[in-house]
């Protein structure tokens, strides 16, 4: 069996498991999906560190499910964080009109030196040289956080198990 294919099937194992945890979930099916969406858009922010925290809190502010929000920042990780750094970053110069950086951009030092200028208070070392990557990200990560919320809503929503009342008793387990 080719690598290729032995990824394939990993990773459809690994849909399936997030599936069946989306499942199990207590709620409506339309605040599952949405919950679920919020947290892969968040993904998309560049707020390393506070995915979880963020999706939380903007859950909780829309009456989305937190647990499915919670389960959908899994979408940003190592494997995804550099492409979607480069993404918002390039459409965040595009959107501003600005010149994108020579790449490449170390992500592992930005991130570094945000921690430490945020930790330390250093707005010298946030000004000179996080905030002119952290702006286009910032503003390159929002009509991606609209796109992908919308898709991965509608997605998840279609998948899951529909029902005629969207009230608090509409539990996703007892149409399963």
């Amino acid at each position: 069996m080719s690598l290729i294919k032995k990824m394939g099937l990993e990773l459809q194992k690994i849909y399936k498991k997030i599936f069946l945890k989306l499942y199990s979930i207590k709620g409506s099916s339309k605040s599952i999906a949405k919950g679920f969406a919020t947290g892969v858009a968040v993904s998309f922010t560049p707020f390393v560190g506070f995915h979880i925290l963020l999706s939380l809190i903007i859950t909780k502010l829309t009456k989305q499910n937190s647990i499915a929000a919670t389960l959908g920042t899994i979408a940003g990780n190592p494997w995804t964080f550099p492409f979607i750094w480069y993404l918002t970053l390039h459409t965040g110069h595009f959107l501003l009109s600005s010149d994108a950086p020579p790449l490449p951009i170390d992500f592992k030092v930005f991130f570094r030196n945000l921690f430490h200028a945020v930790i330390s208070l250093d707005f010298n070392l946030f000004i000179s040289d996080i905030w002119p990557i952290f702006l286009p990200m910032l503003v390159g990560c929002i009509p991606y956080y609209i796109i992908v919320w919308w898709l991965v809503s509608k997605i998840i929503e279609k998948s899951l198990p529909s029902s005629q009342y969207e009230g608090e008793n509409n539990d996703i387990r007892s149409r399963v």
